[in-house]
């Protein structure tokens, strides 16, 4: 048994079972405190708590002032373990459809595991007194979450043991969850995350006294978060994942303010556009880059790749070659390290100032962000590249082409948010410098001092970007 055991309970409407289950949970004879969490009971349930609380020293009480949801209260319960120092926590409901006995078999099964989930679904007859409609609500809950989301354990149980010596606590921050998809949608950041999630079968009787807590607005609330984290997964299932820390530069200016870009989307027009980006990246970018830099660099070289945004192109360059990335943007950095936990490093920096000696890498790379800036910017960034290459090292930009297909899309889009819907704001920072043509590359390349050595623009990219690829020469 752990050094340090907390069960924590939240409470609603509870006086009827509060007592019979401390009891029972004391009785258990295990060395523990536990910890009720009650938000402002109606039926006074609070002041049988206090009293509990009075009349034993493990027993612990917080109020909170009203109805706040049952995902917001576990999350609070997390925060208090973390804060008090528990090595193990267990959350179960008060109304003894979670069984006090069931506790032990919880702990013990839990040893060789990160999470522990009590289920419903491993054996039969797991839910005796259940009318048909709840069964139907549990039975489909467990269905969606599954096949939406790919959880295949009992994802909407709140009977849970949490190793947290082995948690980081970092791990709930991503949860948004205030009510009952607190449950399926933590269940999905572990599971992204790579932590063990362990199962052992339990019977949830009906309950003892009192009704459910599930409300019709509760349950709608549930659908569309799980059909928004499904559409999110379909998008880019490594922004559930943790981050490493990135060193950020106080001073660093983004005046084209692209935080806000790649920031999740809130309206509806936004989050289209920023899935179907993200399909289009790992689709047709991530597979044309990957298979453009094998063909050109041999294993071990080092790529720099500056303005990396999500990073979702670079997946499945780490295990050939020795990848940096630098970004403007916070936001960027973060699910750049979310994709890319292999990444050789991930810095704040500036493309016009890049925080590297002279001749430090092999490859500069970039995709989608030259297009962005006036042509004497351009000039500077190259020029800044050249500084970075060795001898002989190469720049590959992945440039939209002025007659793209992607171009006329999204000026259509642009006018029809403008017109009909009114919206000024723009999906992406202005593309003020399309590629016109290879000429013009090679113009941009001669001028900062590199050789034109290859060009594309085909249908492998859907006719969206050009891939364009010079070779550094010294100066005159």
């Amino acid at each position: 048994m752990s050094n340090k055991f907390l069960i924590f309970i939240p409470t609603y409407n509870e006086r009827e079972n509060v007592e019979q289950i401390c009891h029972e949970i004391l009785s258990l004879g295990l060395s523990l405190d536990i910890l009720f969490m009650d938000d402002n009971s109606p039926d006074r349930t609070g002041d049988i708590l206090d009293n509990l609380a009075a009349n034993n020293s493990n027993v612990y009480v917080i109020h909170r002032q009203g109805k706040q949801g049952i995902g917001s209260a576990h999350t609070e319960g997390i925060n208090y373990a973390y804060e008090n120092t528990y090595d193990t926590l267990v959350t179960m409901d008060c109304d003894f459809t979670h069984l006090p006995s069931d506790i032990i078999r919880m702990v013990e099964a839990s040893k060789d595991s990160d999470i522990t989930f009590g289920s419903r679904y491993l054996q039969k007859n797991s839910l005796p007194g259940w009318n048909i409609s709840r069964r139907f609500l549990t039975l489909w809950g467990h269905f969606l979450t599954k096949n939406l989301l790919g959880i295949p354990f009992d994802a909407s149980g709140a009977f849970r043991v949490y190793n947290l010596k082995q948690i980081p606590r970092e791990l709930f921050g991503p949860i948004t969850s205030t009510g009952y998809s607190f449950f399926f949608e933590s269940a999905m950041i572990f599971i992204s995350n790579g932590y063990v999630i362990n199962e052992i079968p339990i019977v949830l009787p009906a309950r003892t006294y009192g009704h459910s807590k599930m409300t019709l607005h509760d349950i709608v609330r549930s659908v569309k978060l799980l059909l928004s984290l499904w559409i999110k997964r379909i998008a880019n299932p490594a922004q559930f994942r943790l981050g490493r820390q990135i060193t950020l530069k106080k001073d660093l200016c983004d005046p084209q303010n692209w935080d806000c870009y790649w920031k999740e989307k809130q309206d509806v027009s936004g989050f289209i556009y920023e899935l179907i980006a993200g399909i289009y990246r790992r689709l047709f970018i991530r597979r044309n880059v990957a298979n453009f830099l094998k063909k050109n660099f041999s294993k071990g070289v080092t790529l720099l790749h500056a303005g990396c945004g999500s990073g979702e192109i670079d997946v499945n360059l780490h295990d050939k070659f020795i990848v940096t990335a630098v970004d403007i943007s916070p936001q960027a950095l973060k699910l750049y390290s979310q994709n890319n936990p292999k990444a050789h490093k991930i810095e704040h920096a500036s493309i016009f100032a890049l925080p590297y000696a002279d001749e430090s890498f092999d490859c500069t790379y970039n995709v989608g962000v030259m297009e962005h800036f006036t042509h004497d910017k351009i000039r500077q960034i190259l020029k800044e590249f050249h500084r970075v290459l060795r001898p002989s090292g190469k720049v590959v930009i992945i440039w939209p082409h002025r007659w793209a297909t992607s171009v006329f899309v999204l000026k259509i889009v642009h006018f029809v948010l403008k017109t009909v819907f009114r919206k000024k704001e723009a999906l992406h920072p202005a593309e003020v410098s399309l590629l016109k043509n290879k000429a013009e590359a090679q113009n941009f390349f001669q001028e900062s001092c590199f050789e034109l050595v290859d060009y594309s623009f085909n249908i492998k990219d859907l006719f969206i970007q050009a891939i364009v690829m010079g070779k550094k020469y010294k100066d005159n």
